[in-house]
């Protein structure tokens, strides 16, 4: 039953509010970032239709589009397929002063690519060896860097897919994958165990989020961001993320369904 028009109007008058003070100390944090030369990565996976464009455009709608850039690759190039595989990401990460995110990132290779068998097994299993190493070189490096698997449900994959579909101003976000990423579930899913399995590490941990209210799963991603990353004049009440919505990977949560099967 559809909620009464005057809760859906309260409802989006308080998530405005909420989003207009979030964005404000992320405004906070990037002046942080420039004076203190930090270098922030932060990287967004998930399901077709998970919602990572809808926030990340959240996330920099305020910031500085000179310090602020985000990488969304493409297909790789014939002469990028014959490169050490991480070699095509390397360009893009952070310099100093810049607050960089990756709109899905080297682990295509162990979700989308092995799914729909655009790698070998063993790229795949050289993909896993070399990942850990090559992300704590970052981290050596001083790059801040975040990961997040952002969480829906099939019954909600297929309801944005259709309504992306149905959308004449998204024409441009429907691609054939989409339909193989229902008709895969199950196989996107295991995939997605061994990910966050194998790449879950006390120095580069997964943040997961529960994703199927997009306008929910926006605000807790930008409290945990700010949660994550100090800067001057934080205000820490509203930067507390809802660890019902946001949390750290745990295998537990494979089992449990608190990671959606």
């Amino acid at each position: 039953m559809e909620a009464p028009k005057e809760h859906r109007v309260s409802a989006k008058r308080h998530y405005k509010e909420e989003l207009h003070q979030l964005q404000v100390e992320l405004v906070k944090l990037q002046r942080h970032i420039i004076r203190k030369n930090d270098k922030i990565l932060v990287i967004l996976e998930g399901r077709d239709a998970a919602g990572k464009d809808g926030s990340i455009k959240r996330i920099i709608a305020h910031l500085s589009p000179r310090e602020t850039r985000v990488v969304a690759l493409g297909k790789p190039s014939d002469r990028e397929e014959s490169q050490w595989y991480f070699q095509r990401y390397v360009p893009h990460l952070p310099a100093a002063q810049e607050f960089v995110f990756f709109n899905r990132s080297w682990y295509n290779r162990a979700g989308v690519e092995k799914v729909m068998g655009f790698c070998t097994d063993a790229q795949y299993e050289e993909f896993f060896a070399e990942v850990t190493d090559f992300e704590g070189m970052l981290v050596r490096s001083d790059i801040r860097f975040i990961k997040v698997y952002l969480d829906i449900s099939k019954h909600e994959q297929k309801r944005r897919l259709k309504a992306r579909k149905d959308n004449p101003l998204k024409q441009w976000k429907t691609s054939p994958i989409d339909e193989q990423a229902v008709k895969r579930w199950e196989d996107y899913s295991r995939a997605r165990d061994v990910m966050l399995a194998r790449t879950h590490t006390s120095f580069t941990p997964w943040t997961i989020v529960d994703a199927d209210d997009k306008k929910i799963a926006r605000l807790q991603l930008i409290k945990g961001l700010l949660n994550r990353l100090e800067y001057a004049h934080k205000d820490t009440r509203l930067t507390l993320p809802d660890q019902t919505i946001l949390f750290d990977y745990d295998p537990l949560y494979l089992e449990n369904g608190r990671i959606k099967p």
